[in-house]
């Protein structure tokens, strides 16, 4: 006759659900606590901190679009593999707001394959190993990745959703990045 042990069950609430309980608690009481005395000075300062998230998430993307540009007029070659993260980065420069600087980088995305005009001269900053100037850019989105999920406590729902999903995107961009061709 096989020996079977008995089924342990608690007979009380896990471990996990209290404190997933405690937590949620936690934050209802601190979200109840507000050093502002009117409803409508914690929306001025949460719409301020919107428009400047905004502004620099833009910025950033903007300037990512322009490092994307740089390493594809030193490593045009690499056209095939950086135009469609270009494209990636201007669209989120322009769900940020982003203004002339992502059409511009949208253009140049897709004249990417074109070869640099004659009298432009490479970026310093560019390094002239391919694998290298991947490393960078990699490096840049995680660096932007990481600002933007550190912003996300800062902002309104809508606006950190779409910062989360952005720097989700720059994630993978960096992972992208480093991956080696097979």
């Amino acid at each position: 006759m096989p020996f079977t042990l008995p089924s342990r069950t608690p007979s009380g609430p896990r471990r996990r659900s209290l404190l997933a309980g405690a937590a949620g608690a936690g934050t209802a009481l601190l979200a109840g606590c507000s050093a502002s005395e009117s409803p409508s000075e914690t929306t001025k300062g949460s719409t301020a901190a919107a428009v400047r998230a905004r502004a620099r998430a833009a910025r950033d993307s903007e300037r990512l679009a322009q490092r994307y540009e740089a390493v594809l007029a030193v490593h045009p070659t690499l056209a095939g593999r950086l135009s469609p993260l270009l494209a990636e980065v201007v669209r989120h420069a322009e769900a940020f707001g982003g203004g002339e600087r992502a059409s511009d980088a949208a253009s140049a995305s897709r004249s990417a394959s074109a070869p640099p005009s004659p009298g432009a001269s490479p970026s310093p900053e560019v390094p002239v190993v391919e694998k290298d100037a991947l490393t960078g850019l990699a490096a840049a989105e995680r660096e932007v990745s990481d600002r933007r999920t550190k912003a996300l406590m800062e902002v309104p729902g809508e606006l950190a959703r779409l910062l989360a999903s952005v720097a989700a995107a720059g994630a993978v961009h960096a992972f992208l990045l480093t991956e080696d061709e097979k």
